[in-house]
């Protein structure tokens, strides 16, 4: 794809603009959200590619309680269609989804409040359907200048894009839309998608319902994640093998965290500028018992990478107990498991078939047929 991604001064000012903007709104939202969550829609979700890790739970699964507990209704999508966009199968996909649902039952996400959604993208056809007219609304350019897109092709290491990748934007806009969706929680990274996403809602509410708007523009919902780094220091990702998945038994979480990576000197301290793995290690620590990491640090002293590994085994594994339980019990019953995914896919078709109709009407496209 070429290349167009902030070249120079302009485009950077032009950049933190956007980001500016976009953490005033935010904040807006985060200081109403408690004193009228109905006003707000959620949508957010995942890639099933397996079952998720603590940087997801510390990252996203925690913050989707957060909302959730605040009283937003949330949607979430298990972007399975998205799986294929960077591999030539989804051989592993069903059962990765059901691993994915047992992680978030586990984290807290409940289903049975009435606000708390679960679905797929295949079994959303209406969702799927909404590519069409919003494909409409979107150059090419516009593609090509997306910068995520151009990372996540960079990341899979891809030498040939074909077009659920390059179009992934304009499918994130159809999970977003397809419910109404108002808000969606994401890290500043994710912010030109769902600028993206807000140009298609407003291209479309102008070009066919200027009357009447059929979408909203959505907002980004911004928090403090604690970037969470693998046990090689790297970014945490499955495919480097370097993450402490959720499901996890203590033992293996203490096996996992004795090879993680430090560094020679043996007089701990939190210095994430000049020792980003021990910093790392510090921080997990500091999520899990709420204690700063420079007292962490102090309380560690000249112990060494030995006592600061067992540090964070022991409250890593304090913390993960009540949720791995949860998991084991929710893993006994599949049959519920199911239930829960098939009740959110049904919920989210309602959704899709009265906004499909209405996109219908607004483009003159339902010919008398929808009621």
């Amino acid at each position: 794809m070429e290349e167009k991604f902030i070249t120079n001064a302009e485009d950077v000012e032009g950049e933190s603009a956007t980001f500016l903007e976009a953490s005033r709104r935010s904040q807006a939202i985060w200081d109403d959200l408690p004193k009228h969550p109905s006003k707000y829609r959620v949508l957010t979700g995942e890639r099933p590619t397996g079952p998720l890790h603590i940087g997801h739970l510390f990252g996203t699964l925690a913050n989707r309680v957060r909302i959730q507990e605040l009283g937003a209704t949330t949607f979430i999508v298990i972007a399975d269609y998205q799986v294929l966009t960077d591999r030539d199968s989804a051989e592993n996909v069903g059962a990765n989804v059901t691993e994915v649902i047992l992680d978030y039952l586990a984290s807290g996400l409940d289903p049975e409040n009435g606000r708390t959604f679960f679905f797929s993208h295949s079994h959303i056809p209406e969702l799927n359907q909404l590519l069409l007219p919003f494909m409409n609304l979107v150059t090419t350019a516009e593609l090509d200048r997306n910068p995520t897109v151009k990372e996540e092709i960079k990341a899979a290491g891809l030498k040939q894009v074909n077009a659920l990748m390059y179009t992934y934007p304009i499918h994130q806009a159809a999970d977003i839309l397809f419910c109404k969706g108002n808000v969606v929680p994401v890290g500043r990274d994710q912010l030109p998608h769902l600028e993206l996403t807000r140009k298609i809602a407003r291209r479309f509410n102008d070009r066919f319902a200027a009357g009447a708007p059929v979408f909203p523009i959505p907002d980004a919902l911004l928090s403090d994640i604690p970037l969470v780094l693998g046990t090689d220091g790297q970014k945490m990702s499955k495919s480097r093998g370097n993450t402490i998945m959720l499901k996890m038994t203590a033992e293996e979480t203490a096996k996992v965290i004795k090879g993680a990576k430090t560094d020679p000197d043996r007089n701990i301290a939190y210095d994430p500028q000049n020792r980003p793995e021990v910093a790392n290690l510090l921080r997990l620590i500091s999520i899990c018992t709420g204690e700063a990491p420079e007292a962490i640090a102090a309380a560690i002293g000249d112990g060494g990478g030995g006592k600061l590994k067992a540090a964070l085994t022991e409250a890593l594994n304090a913390h993960l107990a009540p949720m791995r339980e949860r998991r084991a019990r929710y893993a006994q019953d599949p049959g519920y498991v199911k239930d829960v995914l098939r009740r959110g896919i049904a919920r989210a078709r309602e959704e899709g078939v009265a906004t499909l109709q209405q996109v219908r009407r607004a483009m003159n496209m339902d010919h008398g047929l929808d009621g």
